[in-house]
């Protein structure tokens, strides 16, 4: 284990919780994450209007655009060492339009609007389980717990959320032309709460995060050549990647919750064994040799005992 990483976490919550604007002069790094926060606003926000025009293609692209500066702006500010409460404020109102508010708008306006009331209810459900979603992960940064559960969110986190709940879309695009029937969309409904519930649930999922601390020297070109891969096929076949993505991600959800089960009982099992093996009491002190009595303490013992010499006139 890196020696470094509990050095890293403790640091990096210190600098969430500083202010930005407690200087005068604030220091160019500071603004980089906030850069990269503000454009993926921008995208969600270019999102709702593609998706009101029903422009899909484009709706979908700049939503996977925001999710893509998600998993990066975090990252830099650690790396620049430029985490403040200012740009985790503004990271979860972004996170709130891009993944809550945005998939809500285009999914209604693709088909659960042809439900009226029905259909709007299920997508006012899913934006207020992303904004639960989002407080809830704030509340808990702080929070102390083992290194390993870095690896899991409690519950789906809201860019993979975003992603997932536009998969009757990306079916509907690759011409599966009863995706928009009456039955089909009651389908969609119940699909958009269960993606909601996952989000506001305390399943584990895996969120990758300790995988992206180290890797070992043999798998950086694998990881490059798939990296590169993955890109090419989102650009080419970008519908049909979609869904596989998402299927294999909603289909990943079982092991992570069996892996994070096994992990806890391992943990719980550790801490039994060494609390077993932990001495339960201290032995008591020895008495004194030769019969005499020990001294006692006067408070402890209720009355006070005066010892004198057999000589000494009483």
């Amino acid at each position: 284990m890196d020696t470094d990483e509990p050095f890293i976490e403790t640091e990096t919550r210190r600098r969430r919780r500083r202010s930005l604007f407690r200087h005068r002069r604030v220091p160019v790094r500071m603004l980089v994450p906030n850069f990269f926060t503000l454009l993926g606003l921008c995208a969600g926000l270019t999102s709702i209007r593609m998706g009101i025009e029903g422009r899909y293609d484009l709706a979908v692209a700049a939503i996977v655009f925001a999710a893509c500066l998600d998993g990066i702006d975090g990252r830099i500010a650690r790396l620049l060492k430029a985490s403040s409460r200012f740009g985790a404020e503004l990271d979860s109102l972004a996170d709130f339009v891009n993944f809550g508010v945005a998939p809500a708008f285009l999914i209604f306006n693709w088909g659960l609007g042809d439900l009226k009331s029905a259909g709007w209810i299920c997508v006012m459900i899913f934006a207020l389980a992303s904004a639960l979603r989002l407080a809830r992960f704030n509340a808990a940064l702080d929070d102390e717990k083992p290194k390993w559960q870095s690896n899991y969110f409690m519950g789906m986190p809201t860019p993979a959320a975003a992603i997932a709940v536009l998969l009757p879309l990306y079916l509907d695009q690759l011409g599966l032309g009863e995706a928009k029937a009456q039955w089909a969309l009651k389908i969609v409904l119940v699909y958009t709460v269960f993606v909601a519930f996952m989000m506001v649930s305390t399943i584990p999922t895996y969120s990758g995060k300790l995988l992206g601390e180290r890797v070992g020297r043999e798998w950086v070109l694998p990881i490059f050549v798939v990296a590169v891969g993955l890109v090419a096929f989102l650009f080419t076949y970008p519908y049909e990647t979609l869904t596989v993505l998402t299927a294999v991600y909603l289909g990943f959800i079982p092991v992570s919750w069996r892996a994070f089960r096994d992990k806890s009982e391992d943990d719980a099992a550790l801490a039994t064994a060494s609390a077993m093996a932990a001495p339960s009491a201290a032995p008591a002190a020895p008495q004194a040799s030769g019969g005499a009595p020990s001294a006692v303490d006067p408070q402890a013992s209720g009355r006070i005992v005066t010892f004198r010499p057999t000589d000494q006139p009483k």
